[in-house]
């Protein structure tokens, strides 16, 4: 049976249609005594419902599902599993239904196409929105049966496979959209081999510049390398098993975006990167000889102080286990060696699969449900936030980070994202202990709460009945569990002062009128003026008071008796907070139109800059009109729902808007008359420009643009991007 490496070398082949047979004979070999009649069966529905479907390619469109289904067979995942992979688009894409996939094979299989569907029925306002809704369904659905985002996982591998025939946007949005997304999922559930083939197609497309400049000077000193390799998988070997150790050793070249992102975090030059090779030793025994065959390795090469990494007696949350140590080999140089047994070697290519167990088509169960604890996190993070881009703003640093292992005071081991502070340990701990979290100590000394953890650290939690969740905690915390319940304490808290202002402005009025709010609200009067407003309660009628939306005045008026209504002419109508912030006298067109109305007095926010083109939320602002904030600014997620107000863009933007860019790239000269030429091609004023350089062969280069649009800002990152020697575009936000 192919291993899902080997799988992964020959992708450039996936495109050749993949027989029925190959798949099902896979199955059979993984599951013995499975009756092949379900794959069958699912083939021939598959293929009638798909019939006169083409891909870009040109090929027919039944290639895609038997691709999918070959790569979940590899995975060595059970005939239930890749009959989904076979029936994955049906419902999306033809004019088959949920109801007969189930009536035909099973509620077991409808279960899981119906979490593979993309329901496209809700209208979005924006094509971020729509995606980001998208990825939440997917992470519910897994966390409910995690072989849906498995088959969604050999989807994207597969297109990922296919993808030159797309237009050159598609591409780098879906590229785009893997590295940001999919292949932090595969490296969560363990899937090494997938993360790094994803990662690899999605670099290229993203950098070709930098992966072509990598890849030659990889390549340069290719002969050398195997050399070496060759060389220390034969001394490792030959000391292994003269100490009665039977064991695998393999060696090779880390990934390219790996090298990539470590030359950009230690930023550093290629030649400064000491372990580009890694040497893998896979012995047969108990997990206790791993140790003794790091005692071996030790004694042969010299080891890096410090740099010992145990996931055995640590293991990571996805499963995976392995001792990693840096040495110093034989010609000078630094490696990395992992040591691991066979069964620790299975999980690190199966992932989670490895952990599953199958008895008569019953779902599969974990073994450890520890293991896999955040998966149950996704649903109380979906009940708590219901923004879906608040929610992937949620789960992105806790599932896509790498993670920082510390000690409660018993001794536990928690595992949190790196860049954790105690506030965030606190959280992991219980919610009630991080709501009351006044005071940390790290190994005993008492420390800020801004701290960021390390290693090994001991933490211990002081709390207080009367601490409460800070605002200002926000700008360190980084897990989610932590920013959700921060957010959630603070929107409670903006909303009951709302309603106390709310409630404050109305009596006052009631008692010019010598009326009493008590007396109103046990009548049901108001719960009457709540409903005429269409507000669902009282309480949402009082913060529309509180924020200026509604004046207490205007609200009783509609409640003075008939009688005095028609014997006097109707006074003018006192404008409302919303209405006198937004009246002006003409005010200077800002190119954004708030809750329908032309012509309003608006500010943008200097957090997250907006332009024309991204989409955004508007804040009222007691005094200071609408306040514009991108969708994505994480400012919005702690600010009141009551306070949103529609905006969005209105027309052709005439005013040009600044933005800042930020470039990495190779310190040479000649790259800032190259960046900066470029930009004059597109016609983008440059406003200001700032570089630096670090001295290690990396170069800074900030700009300030002058931009229509966000079409433009696209253009102008595109165009710098496919520049030799470029390393990143990013745009930077204050």
């Amino acid at each position: 049976m192919a291993s899902p490496s080997e799988s992964k070398k020959r992708g450039g082949t996936e495109r050749v249609m993949t027989r029925i047979n190959e798949i099902v004979d896979t199955v059979l070999q993984n599951f013995p005594d499975t009756d092949p009649s379900l794959l069958q069966r699912t083939y021939v529905y598959s293929a009638k419902v798909h019939q006169g479907q083409t891909r870009l390619s040109g090929e027919p469109y039944l290639t895609h599902p038997l691709a999918v289904s070959k790569i979940l067979a590899d995975m060595r995942l059970d005939q239930v599993t890749v009959a989904a992979g076979l029936l994955h688009d049906t419902v999306e894409d033809t004019y088959a239904t949920e109801e007969e996939i189930v009536r035909q094979f099973g509620p077991e299989l409808g279960h899981l196409v119906s979490g593979l569907t993309k329901l496209s029925k809700i209208e979005f306002q924006s094509r971020e929105e729509r995606q980001a809704e998208n990825f939440r369904k997917m992470l519910i659905a897994m966390s409910q049966d995690i072989r849906v985002l498995l088959i969604k996982l050999a989807d994207r591998l597969h297109n990922m496979r296919t993808l030159e025939y797309m237009s050159e946007d598609a591409r780098r949005r879906i590229s785009r959209e893997t590295l940001d997304i999919y292949a932090p999922l595969a490296h969560r559930l363990g899937i090494y081999w997938m993360k790094e083939e994803l990662e690899a197609k999605a670099f290229r497309e993203l950098y070709p510049e930098v992966y072509k400049g990598l890849a030659e000077r990889i390549q340069g000193s290719k002969s050398e390398r195997e050399t070496y390799v060759r060389t220390v998988v034969e001394q490792l070997g030959q000391v292994l098993a003269s100490e009665g150790v039977k064991a695998e050793v393999t060696g090779r070249t880390k990934e390219l975006y790996s090298l990539y992102k470590k030359l950009e975090e230690q930023q550093v030059d290629i030649d400064q990167i000491y372990d580009l090779i890694a040497f893998r030793v896979v012995i047969d025994g108990p997990n206790s000889a791993c140790y003794h065959v790091l005692g071996i390795v030790h004694a042969l090469f010299k080891p890096v102080p410090g740099r010992v990494k145990d996931y055995i007696a640590m293991r990571k949350p996805n499963g995976y286990q392995s001792l990693h140590t840096t040495v110093i080999g034989g010609f000078g140089e630094r490696m990395e060696v992992q040591i691991r047994t066979q069964e620790m070697h299975r999980v690190a290519e199966l992932g989670i699969a490895a952990h599953w167990k199958y008895k008569e088509g019953s779902p599969p169960q974990q073994s450890d449900d520890a293991k896999f604890a955040w998966l149950r996190q996704l649903l109380e993070w979906h009940q708590s936030t219901p923004d879906p881009n608040e929610f992937i703003e949620t789960v992105r640093v806790d599932l896509f980070s790498d993670e920082v292992y510390v000690f409660t005071p018993r001794g536990d081991v928690v595992a949190l994202p790196n860049g954790a502070t105690p506030v965030d340990f606190a959280y992991a701990v219980h919610s009630e202990v991080g709501d009351h979290c006044k005071g940390s100590k790290i190994n005993g000394q008492l420390v800020p709460l801004r701290t960021r953890l390390s290693n090994g650290d001991t933490i211990e939690i002081m709390t207080s009945s009367h601490q409460m969740p800070r605002q200002e905690w926000l700008d360190f915390v980084v897990s989610g569990r932590a920013r959700s319940r921060i957010r959630s304490a603070l929107k409670l808290e903006q909303v009951e002062n709302a309603r106390k202002l709310g409630r404050d402005l109305l009596t006052r009025e009631l008692k010019r009128r010598k009326e009493s709010f008590d007396s109103m609200l046990r009548s049901g009067e108001l719960r009457q003026i709540a409903n005429e407003h269409e507000f669902k309660d009282v309480d949402a009628l009082l913060q529309a008071i509180a924020y200026g939306k509604l004046s207490a005045k205007h609200v009783l008026r509609k409640h003075a008796q008939e009688e005095a209504a028609a014997a006097a002419p109707e006074p003018p109508r006192e404008p409302t907070f919303f209405e006198r912030i937004f009246k002006s006298s003409k005010p200077e067109a800002s190119g954004v139109r708030v809750g329908g109305l032309e012509d309003t007095i608006v500010r943008f926010a200097r957090c997250c800059s907006p332009i024309p083109g991204d989409a955004v939320e508007g804040f009222i602002t007691r005094g200071r009109g609408v306040t514009v904030h991108t969708r994505d600014c994480p400012k919005v997620f702690h600010l009141d729902p009551e306070r949103r107000v529609p905006v969005s863009w209105d027309g052709t933007p005439s005013d040009l808007r600044q933005v800042r860019l930020r470039v990495v790239c190779e310190d040479r000269p000649g790259l800032l008359a190259a960046v900066s030429n470029q930009i004059g091609h597109l016609n983008i004023n440059i406003e200001h420009c700032n570089v630096t350089t670090n001295g290690i062969n990396r170069g800074v280069q900030v700009y300030d643009l002058a931009v229509k649009d966000r079409k433009d800002l696209d253009t102008a990152m595109k165009s710098i991007s496919k520049l030799k020697g470029v390393l990143s575009v990013e745009r930077v936000r204050s």
